[in-house]
């Protein structure tokens, strides 16, 4: 695995990957066609790197970069309907400064977390295959070294399965049989620093738009993890301590 110095190197890296064919061809298509209600933007149309800061204790992992979303803009999960549910919520328990993102230059500022994803280039029809996903890998497993997180959010199965084995390279405990995603699970690993990883629904308009994950849904699971992060809410530019939050939940 290929080592760097800081975040900063690790993202410049990915924004220049062509190692997957099918998506280099997609997401740059993509970039060209344009959405018409985009026709005028210059889309991004490479792999979108992590956000937020380099000291962030709470990871939040996803899915991949939407087509007309990040591979538009060039960020995680701006420009769409996903980010604007995620950004709300994180706004309202107090782990970003505005609860919208819009554009990579719209002050959008993330308090001691940081976004990623399993797969950092756009999918046709949102389904990167195994092979892009392992391919995609060494990415993740490089943020995590950088990292080293105090709780990890997984938003959906694909990210769950992502996420464990790169977490058991990274020297993390993973139990055997490997723990089953659902929503409210939350997993204790031992490793080289404590870590609670927890499970969340996905912020796909699949599941908003049904209810299957609702906006108290999705901030009961950010305020556990940021519990269990050692993060609270912001007050006067800074975090307070607050005690961790056990949820259950299903599958």
């Amino acid at each position: 695995m290929a080592t760097f110095a800081d975040l900063g190197d690790l993202d410049a890296a990915v924004a220049d990957c062509r190692a997957c064919p099918r998506l280099v061809d997609w997401r740059e298509r993509v970039a060209r066609e344009k959405r018409a209600a985009f026709r005028d933007e210059e889309y991004w149309g490479r792999p979108v790197p992590g956000l937020g800061p380099a000291d962030a204790r709470l990871l939040i992992v996803g899915l991949a970069p939407a087509a007309h979303g990040a591979n538009r803009t060039g960020r995680m999960f701006t420009g769409d309907r996903s980010g604007d549910v995620l950004f709300a919520a994180l706004h309202a328990v107090g782990l970003a400064n505005q609860p919208t993102a819009v554009h990579r230059d719209d002050g959008l500022t993330l308090f001691g977390t940081r976004i990623t994803a399993p797969v950092h280039c756009a999918p046709p029809d949102n389904k990167p295959t195994p092979q892009e996903r392992d391919t995609c890998s060494s990415w993740l497993r490089a943020e995590l070294a950088l990292l080293r997180p105090r709780a990890v959010v997984v938003l959906g199965g694909f990210g769950w399965q992502a996420l464990l084995p790169q977490l058991a390279g990274a020297r993390w405990e993973v139990p055997r049989p490997r723990p089953r995603f659902g929503h409210g699970v939350q997993v204790e690993l031992a490793g080289p620093l404590p870590l609670r990883v927890f499970g969340c629904y996905h912020v796909s308009q699949q599941n908003t738009f049904t209810g299957r994950l609702t906006p108290e849904m999705l901030e009961e699971v950010l305020r556990a993890a940021a519990a269990a992060a050692g993060l609270g809410r912001r007050v006067a530019g800074g975090f307070t301590g607050s005690s961790q939050v056990s949820l259950s939940g299903e599958e």
